[in-house]
């Protein structure tokens, strides 16, 4: 009998649909499954355009990613709408969709201008595994669309991608439950935390109220032990901080563990790009493996200094970069917006959490440098020597 390996020697797209599943299986990440899985399918068939949905309690998207569009097409595309004729249907169906012109149909409606023709196309739902009667719930929905040569999608291909997506709804079905178990875990460190503040953190502030009321009665009777209490407060208010910081490190983001801060920050990016009319571009050297308490702080300040961007600064263009200077670790996030006086800025009531990136740069031996003024755009600099991971 012809072993496993023989077919797939004798057939290219047995072959490729065996890497497809083995590379579709291995990933525990729902973004990298579907990522991988609309790259595979669209090299199955052999698709100009390939596209992966996720739908969300709301008859949209949750997730959506796509193969063979490229940045310069998304950014001219735009965000997409809520709701969209024949995709979002997809979402609903639990069957294959396959026709020679897609613009014919009925429900092609709701696509962008600027989004690349479509002629041929190829829906394939993706059903959550275990259901075995094929009742069971859409997971999500893979579709294809223009066949190179101008041709059409086959039966052969749209059997193709159904073993596929038979596959990718295990994956999914697997990830889901992964992610799951990993939000029970962050439930019980939050409670676990929550008891370190009570048990540390809620009684050294006891203390520092206490001596700070000692303090007071004693500033006008005995101003040296006034000054000694105040000491006292100094010093408690100090491990007071110190607990604080040790917890907030404990919360490091599940992403940055399995990813990385380079794949982390740069994924972050590409989404805030397709959700906000403001352009980013994403730009990272190859950074060596960083300790996890300096990879969250500068993700932390990524995102403030992001966050800031795109919502108070109304920026056309964002830049984002990583990457080695001389002795030095360096982020930069720019952006062409009205930019604002700085020192009046941080001297007022609305700081835009500039003072906590400061102080989250100080905690890992870093400094955070603002450079912007009004209708002159902003840059946020994050520069921290370079560190190995154990320190």
């Amino acid at each position: 009998m012809p072993s496993v390996d023989d077919a797939c020697a004798r057939s290219p797209l047995l072959a490729a649909l065996s890497e497809a599943a083995l590379a579709v299986t291995s990933q525990r990440s729902v973004d990298a499954i579907l990522q991988t899985i609309v790259e595979v399918s669209r090299r199955l068939v052999d698709a100009r355009y390939a596209a992966l949905g996720v739908p969300d309690d709301e008859d949209s998207f949750a997730r959506f990613v796509t193969s063979g569009v490229t940045d310069a097409q998304w950014r001219a595309i735009g965000p997409l709408p809520r709701r969209h004729g024949l995709l979002g249907a997809m979402l609903r169906r639990s069957t294959p969709y396959r026709v020679d012109d897609i613009r014919a149909d009925p429900g092609f409606w709701g696509w962008p201008a600027a989004h690349p023709t479509l002629v041929s196309f190829l829906g394939v739902p993706i059903i959550e595994a275990g259901s075995g009667d094929g009742d069971g719930a859409v997971l999500g929905a893979i579709w294809l669309a223009n066949k190179a040569g101008g041709g059409s999608f086959t039966p052969a291909d749209e059997h193709l991608i159904t073993l596929l997506a038979a596959h990718a709804g295990i994956a999914l079905t697997n990830a889901r439950l992964y992610e799951r178990s990993r939000e029970l875990t962050v439930v019980e460190e939050r409670t676990r935390i929550a008891r370190e503040l009570h048990d540390a953190v809620a009684q050294k502030l006891f203390s520092l109220r206490l001596t700070a009321d000692a303090a007071a009665t004693l500033v006008d009777r005995a101003p040296d032990r006034a000054a000694a209490e105040v000491r006292r407060v100094r010093d408690i208010a100090g491990e007071v901080l110190a607990e604080l910081r040790s917890v907030i490190f404990a919360l490091r983001p599940a992403e940055l563990e399995d990813a990385g801060l380079v794949a982390t920050l740069g994924k972050h990016v590409e989404i805030l790009d397709r959700v906000h009319d403001a352009s980013l571009r994403w730009v990272a050297d190859r950074l060596p493996p960083l300790p996890g308490e300096v990879e969250d702080v500068v993700f932390r300040v990524a995102q403030e200094a992001l966050h800031n961007a795109l919502r108070h600064s109304s920026a056309d263009h964002v830049d984002v970069s990583l990457r080695l200077a001389g002795p030095e670790f360096v982020l930069e996030v720019t952006d062409d917006g009205h930019g604002f006086d700085v020192p009046a800025t941080l001297r007022g009531s609305r700081r835009l959490g500039l003072a906590s990136m400061r102080e989250r740069a100080a905690s890992i031996g870093g400094r955070i440098d603002i450079t912007s003024a009004p209708g002159a755009g902003t840059t946020v600099r994050l520069a921290l020597p370079r560190v190995s991971p154990d320190g």
